[in-house]
């Protein structure tokens, strides 16, 4: 995984993960609503049924968000490139998603013993480098992304 691939204006795969994990105070707006997507599903693993759809509404305003920053500061190709099934604003927000699953299993599963601890952040992984793929393939012209939907 090449996590040091230029792909400006969006975050490289390295620099969201650090921001998603806290390590790192990254001063661009999809380092805030990735760390912002982070509490949201903290808090909806620990939240009372009733409270689920007001969480899950802070969860879709960051991921619009985010989506209309992309629309607004990365430039679309509209003919020619395939289009990507989702938006980089879900992409990111599975992304701290499977980070708030693979740090719970890190603390509430025998790390030596358990293989969902090895699974969960291996699919971490996986959904980074693939952002990071989208991230380049879109910067570069090669794909396009689909339009923000409305709240």
């Amino acid at each position: 995984m090449n996590n040091d691939r230029n792909v400006d204006p969006l975050l490289a795969p390295a620099r969201l993960l650090r921001a998603i994990r806290g390590q790192q105070v990254v001063d661009h707006p999809l380092a805030r609503w990735a760390c912002d997507l982070v509490v949201v599903h903290e808090r909806l693993a620990g939240a009372a049924p009733e409270t689920i759809s007001e969480i899950d509404r802070d969860r879709v305003y960051f991921v619009h968000a985010i989506d209309l920053w992309i629309e607004r500061w990365v430039p679309q190709h509209s003919y020619g490139p395939s289009l990507h099934t989702e938006t980089l604003g879900s992409v990111i927000d599975r992304i701290a998603a499977c980070h708030v699953s693979a740090v719970n299993a890190l603390t509430t599963l025998e790390i030596s013993r358990d293989p969902r601890v090895h699974l969960a952040w291996q699919r971490l992984a996986e959904l980074v480098n693939g952002y990071g793929d989208l991230a380049a393939e879109v910067v570069l012209g090669r794909r396009r992304l689909p339009a923000p939907f409305s709240v």
